[in-house]
């Protein structure tokens, strides 16, 4: 039977198409999930797929098209669909999106996240970090307070805080923080604050940022961390105030 056909007796209506696509990205999902499909892995075809599924080609071909958009599949030229390797980074890029598109109170939403998320990362890359990662966010810090030209300042802060994130071990998170801490997102919040002359206060905090990272100290990264976001997030809730 067609899975959109009308059933007598029955008002018809538009297919729905979004509810039998949505069971198709599940069941692929499943199959991951249960690890009958492993990273790196070529799935069947898509007429495989679809009749083991019960669905039509079309509706096989939307859920792929969408699981391929979330970083799950990838399509490779003359060879299939496959299972990406599912790195965190891959299934999180969304958070950026979602930082580029926000504007108003939801920017101070994601402030407030990156605050928790950024303080508890540098508290983790201060018990962890090595001496070869820690020569990183030196380099870029010393970067930092040699120019004055707010692109180079911009891509040594993103840089710096990357170093950081790394430095914590948790792959997940640090692909959260990457997309809060998008270019784009940044370079929104970063211009006006610098233009409120506050230039000199960041090169404070993030030498206070080094400082505990140097000493090891994860309370005293933690504190630091959150002081640095958390002035930016109350610096943008008054812009946003007035």
């Amino acid at each position: 039977m067609d899975e959109t056909a009308p059933q007598k007796g029955t008002v018809e209506t538009a297919p729905q198409k979004g509810t039998v696509t949505q069971r198709a990205i599940e069941a692929v999902k499943a199959m991951i999930a249960e690890g009958r499909l492993e990273p790196g892995q070529r799935l069947p075809t898509e007429r495989d797929l679809a009749a083991r599924l019960g669905i039509s080609r079309s509706s096989m071909r939307e859920a792929i098209r969408a699981l391929t958009v979330l970083g799950v599949l990838e399509a490779r030229h003359g060879s299939g669909i496959y299972v990406t390797q599912l790195e965190a980074g891959d299934l999180l890029e969304t958070f950026g999106v979602v930082a580029d598109l926000s504007r108003g109170p939801r920017l101070v939403e994601l402030l407030e996240v990156r605050r928790i998320l950024e303080s508890t990362a540098t508290a983790l890359a201060a018990a962890r970090i090595t001496p070869d990662r820690l020569a990183e966010v030196e380099k870029h810090l010393t970067a930092m307070n040699a120019t004055d030209d707010p692109e180079e300042i911009l891509a040594h802060d993103l840089a710096f805080h990357r170093e950081i994130a790394a430095a914590a071990g948790n792959e997940t998170m640090a692909a959260i923080l990457e997309g809060l801490s998008s270019r784009t997102f940044r370079a929104r919040v970063w211009r006006g604050y610098q233009e409120e002359g506050a230039f000199a206060r960041t090169r404070r905090e993030h030498a206070a940022i080094h400082r505990a990272l140097v000493a090891h100290d994860p309370e005293a990264a933690r504190a630091a961390a959150a002081a640095h976001v958390g002035e930016v997030e109350e610096w943008l809730r008054t812009q946003l105030g007035s």
